[in-house]
Order: C-alpha cells, then sequence, then structure tokens
C-alpha cells in the first residue's frame, strides 16, 4: 500500500495550492481518504476526509469554506484544494486510508499513511 502526497508549496495569504493524493497497491473496494496536517510542536490535525463506501465528505471548522475535497476513483486520486490560504494553514499535509471506509478526523483509525508535502503560507 502506498499513498504519495504531493503539491505543497510556499505561498502567500490569501493564495491557493492544490494537494494531490495518489494512491496504489491496494485493492479494497470501500476505503476513506483523509487528509491531515500538523504543524511543528503541534499535534496531527484531521481537516477532511472523503469516503468511498457511502460518497460522504467533511471537513474540520477550520478549513470549511476554504478547503474542497474530491476523489478520481479511476486515477485512484485524492485532491484537496485550499483557497484563501492563511498562515496558520502552515505545516506539513498528510493524506492517509482507512480501509473500513468509515471516514472520520481520528488518526488513530487510518491504516497507512503517506510522506506527506509541507506547506507554508507566509503573511
Amino acid at each position: 500500500v502506498q499513498l504519495v502526497e504531493s503539491g505543497g508549496g510556499t505561498v502567500h495569504s490569501g493564495e491557493s495550492l492544490t494537494l494531490s493524493c495518489v494512491t496504489s497497491g491496494f485493492t479494497f473496494g470501500d476505503y476513506a481518504i483523509g487528509w491531515f496536517r500538523q504543524a511543528p510542536g503541534e499535534a496531527r490535525e484531521g481537516i477532511s476526509y472523503i469516503s468511498r463506501r457511502d460518497g460522504s465528505l467533511d471537513y474540520a471548522d477550520s478549513v470549511k469554506g476554504r478547503f474542497t475535497i474530491s476523489s478520481d476513483n479511476m486515477k485512484n486520486l485524492v485532491t484537496l484544494q485550499m483557497n484563501s490560504l492563511k498562515p496558520e494553514d502552515t505545516g506539513t499535509y498528510y493524506c492517509a486510508v482507512d480501509i473500513n471506509g468509515l471516514g472520520f478526523f481520528a488518526d488513530w483509525g487510518y491504516d497507512h499513511w503517506g510522506q506527506g508535502t509541507q506547506v507554508t503560507v507566509s503573511s
């Protein structure tokens, strides 16, 4: 099982980035992909997820209205469009897969993780 994130970078406040998570090596019929982030010295925070099991998706309050998650199952790709970025969005962003397809914000339930991509937002 492999998850690879890409699309991170350094932007100014108010700008946008699109993160990608490409998955491979598994054939789970129903699964969920979650996006998490971790700022230096902070706990990892679940910010969004999308479930192939039932199509549900959700966002943490900190990103609701600014971030959009979407999936392309043919390409095994989940993207996170991030608009109106703020300095507090700075951190390492990870995607992870829950093989049960439930989708939630707690990181303990996810089975496999990517290596992360760095997002830095300057004021």
